[in-house]
């Protein structure tokens, strides 16, 4: 039996930085260690176009810790890439220098048709499913929707990066605390428009069978939230279903509450908890256009894509 390999994968978000390190065999990946830590690479990056000097310090110190994570852990091959903030953002040459330096590694910047992918293929990671798929990643700066078969060796057949995510659109649009009902429409008409040209949405017949799996914080958040979780596990979350009605009166609920309130609620990551009503609301808004009930929720999506682009190399 082939020994594993020790593998990691860093993606720098616009809302958080995760890391995974993972023992990988044929076809298995197990992590070994996984961090998730709320930078918000994106603070101001829609109106600027420039990452915040704050931001940027966040984020390196941020990787000087997993620097020290992966020298304990043997330094192993290692694959780092920036989403959406770092593709929006002008002049991110001298962050992405210090992160070399730092890591030893160059984050490479990839666009969004190739976050789809990876989201893809990572999301299914530790599932056990079959059919198609429609995979939704809902980041800080952009959502990528995945429209595929779970078998075979053919690319997805429709995938799409949108830009609207939940730092985006809460910086755009939301300015009272809490959101005003003037504010919520706003958000909603414009994840409407941004939903109604994505071609995986469109390419989705009517009474077709199709499973929706949800990736990244936001979908996290939310299973979070309705289990009342004191601290996030994982392995409670990853493989577990969400509903729509569920997922309306999280909206519902989040919206009316001042952020000093919704700070409290057990399962919400307290730096997450301003963008996550704009996160909700574009889940919410998701299921609805795909005529679902629920969604499974995975734990995994761009840094496993990674580890298993490293292994099959």
């Amino acid at each position: 039996m082939p020994e594993a390999k020790t593998v990691a994968a860093i993606d720098i978000g616009t809302n958080s930085v995760l890391l995974v390190i993972a023992a990988a065999e044929p076809g298995t990946v197990r992590p070994v260690l996984e961090r998730a830590t709320i930078t918000r690479m994106g603070e101001g990056v829609d109106q600027t176009r420039r990452l915040a000097p704050a931001a940027v310090e966040r984020n390196l110190a941020c990787l000087r810790a997993y620097a020290e994570d992966l020298r304990a852990h043997g330094s192993p091959p290692l694959d780092v890439v920036g989403t959406s903030a770092l593709r929006d953002a002008q002049g991110a040459e001298e962050f992405l220098n210090e992160a070399e330096r730092i890591l030893g590694v160059r984050p490479r910047v990839i666009a969004g048709d190739e976050e789809a992918r990876l989201t893809f293929r990572g999301a299914l990671s530790g599932l056990s499913l079959s059919g198609k798929l429609l995979v939704f990643d809902i980041g800080g700066g952009s959502t990528e929707l995945i429209l595929g078969e779970v078998s075979g060796t053919a690319p997805p057949e429709s995938r799409v990066s949108l830009d609207i995510g939940s730092v985006r659109l809460f910086e755009r649009h939301v300015k009272s605390d809490p959101p005003t009902a003037a504010e919520l429409s706003h958000l909603e008409a414009q994840i409407a428009e941004a939903l109604a040209g994505a071609s995986p949405l469109s390419r989705v017949a009517a009474g077709e069978p199709l499973t929706l799996v949800g990736v990244a914080g936001t979908v996290t958040t939310l299973k979070a939230l309705e289990l009342g979780m004191p601290a996030y596990d994982a392995a409670r979350v990853h493989g577990s279903t969400l509903s729509l009605s569920a997922v309306e009166g999280l909206c519902a609920k989040l919206a009316s509450l001042p952020l000093a309130e919704r700070v409290k609620l057990p399962g919400l990551e307290p730096k997450r908890a301003d963008v996550i009503v704009a996160g909700a609301l574009i889940v919410r808004e998701l299921l609805r256009r795909a005529d679902a009930k629920e969604t499974l929720v995975s734990d995994r999506g761009v840094r496993f894509g990674l580890l298993e682009a490293i292994i099959s190399a």
